[in-house]
């Protein structure tokens, strides 16, 4: 059963550790989403993973629960903003980890223009400056839901929420 207290691996590491495509091919990922190793890149990727084979395993038999199942995943994967309300498990399998990656509150953050760099929102993230829907959140690879991304915004007690405030009014 496991010791409680001890967690599993989120992510795969992938099977040779030495490719030279591969290593090329997770580079720019690093530098355009600002991760802090390549196990952030490997956790989403065996995410995205996750998701393709479940939807695989749902298109392989229809029966009342697959369809129920079918459902349960399409509303799940809308409601983090990866695909739409429409799709089909088709599109599941089309995901790729850049439509995670920018799910991403590192991303977001930055995108929204609260922080200069990708590395600034990751700073401005782990020191407790950003808060989602009002509660401060320190982890940069929190996955935004589509209904909390408007809430992203400067934490009450964060010196840059009184900045962003002069700077408004002015």
């Amino acid at each position: 059963m496991g010791d409680p207290r001890r967690l599993h691996k989120k992510y795969s590491k992938p099977g040779h550790p030495w490719q030279k495509e591969r290593l090329q091919e997770e580079l720019p990922y690093i530098g355009k989403y600002g991760l802090r190793n390549k196990r952030e890149l490997w956790k989403h990727r065996t995410q995205i993973s996750r998701f393709r084979q479940l939807a695989r395993k749902l298109l392989g038999v229809k029966t009342e629960k697959t369809v129920e199942a079918e459902t349960i995943l399409i509303r799940k994967l809308s409601s983090l903003g990866l695909i739409s309300e429409t799709a089909s498990l088709d599109d599941i399998l089309g995901l790729t980890v850049e439509d995670i990656l920018n799910r991403r509150l590192q991303t977001i953050v930055y995108k929204k223009g609260l922080a200069s760099t990708i590395y600034q929102a990751r700073q401005l993230i782990t020191h407790g400056h950003i808060a989602v829907n009002g509660k401060v959140v320190k982890n940069p690879g929190y996955l935004v839901l589509l209904s909390e991304e408007p809430t992203v915004d400067y934490a009450l007690n964060s010196p840059f929420k009184a900045k962003s405030n002069i700077s408004v009014s002015a």
